[in-house]
């Protein structure tokens, strides 16, 4: 395997989380329905608020680095949703598996042979697929650790 799949490969594990903390994966288990609009005492944002951030930014990431007619939503209102909680469980089923999804074609693309991980992704900035990848890994891994919080002040992880 050459130096570039090997890192690539590492770049997708820490995509999928779990290397240093919990997986999301294993946080929405643990997270009940009615509690997902729950904000615990003095935090500004519930675990649906922040879930549905992380969410929106890998897939605005996503886009930026797969559409060349990419446009940046607008910051920081489109980022955060409306609402403390989901409006039905379908919604939060959708939501969770657009995250799913949209994290499996992330890795999928970083994997690509054909994508070069230090090639700057447009003409206008020095951006390349692996700056992306490495804002989607420290994003996720900063809301993550807030998602833990609420879980315990909400009594559901007591680790």
């Amino acid at each position: 395997m050459n130096d570039s799949k090997i890192f690539k490969e590492r770049i997708a594990k820490h995509l999928l989380g779990g290397e240093a903390f919990m997986t999301l994966d294993e946080m929405l288990k643990l997270i009940k329905f009615d509690d997902l609009g729950v904000r615990p005492k003095d935090f500004p944002y519930s675990f649906y608020e922040i879930f549905s951030h992380i969410r929106f930014t890998q897939k605005d990431i996503l886009d930026y680095c797969t559409h060349s007619d990419y446009k940046a939503p607008n910051w920081p209102k489109d980022y955060w949703p409306e609402h403390k909680a989901p409006a039905s469980i379908s919604e939060w089923e959708e939501l969770k598996n657009s995250y799913i999804e949209e994290r499996k074609s992330f890795v999928q693309y970083i994997k690509n042979e054909s994508n070069d991980l230090l090639k700057p992704l447009n003409q206008d900035t020095d951006h390349t697929l692996l700056r992306e990848a490495l804002l989607v890994i420290e994003h996720t891994a900063y809301h993550s650790g807030q998602l833990l919080i609420i879980l315990r002040k909400l009594g559901l992880y007591n680790a």
